[in-house]
């Protein structure tokens, strides 16, 4: 599996924009609106599979360290 280059902090704070934009509209425009909500969906679906490669990498680790051990 080829490494993502999701950077979690990254997409932590372009979820946080995309949130913000919804609380500050009065009124929202609905084709605007989708348009946030899928960037958001896309980022949160990288972030779960940076997550899962990070976890793996963790893994990976620990049987290291317990085959040193």
């Amino acid at each position: 599996m080829a490494k993502s280059t999701t950077n979690i902090s990254e997409t932590m704070k372009k979820l946080r924009a995309i949130t913000e934009w919804f609380e500050s509209q009065e009124e929202i425009d609905v084709e605007k609106g989708i348009e946030k909500v899928k960037e958001g969906a896309e980022l949160i679906k990288l972030s779960r599979e940076r997550l899962k490669e990070l976890e793996n990498e963790f893994e990976d680790v620990k049987k290291k360290l317990g085959e040193d051990a």
